[in-house]
């Protein structure tokens, strides 16, 4: 599998039934028949939305006797928050430097 980008990551996790997907299998292990079962949606559906979260590096799956459970990849979710937290440091940079042009502009004009 190719290393997944911010692309992939983010459209993945775009869609509230693929985000839906990886809290359940944070909270434990269910297969893919479980996970269909709590959409309104064919198990083919359910199926390319876990397919999608599988390119982006957000879950894996494991054969367990006949039953196929889905994992979250705790990796994918650490490279996911990475991205965010690059973001934020810089708006947070951005911010800081625009308060302090605002506050020596207002010294200026005190």
């Amino acid at each position: 599998m190719a290393t997944p980008n911010a692309d992939h990551i983010f459209a993945a996790l775009a869609d509230a039934t693929r985000r839906d997907i990886v809290l359940r299998t944070l909270a434990g292990r269910e297969g893919v028949a479980e996970l269909a079962s709590h959409y309104s949606m064919s198990f083919a559906a359910v199926q390319k939305h876990i397919a999608v979260l599988e390119r982006a590096g957000l879950v894996t799956k494991e054969r367990t006797g006949r039953r196929k459970v889905v994992l979250t990849n705790i990796e994918g979710l650490n490279l996911a928050r990475s991205l965010l937290d690059q973001y934020e440091t810089l708006w947070r940079g951005r911010v800081e430097r625009m308060t302090n042009l605002i506050a020596s502009t207002e010294e200026i004009h005190a």
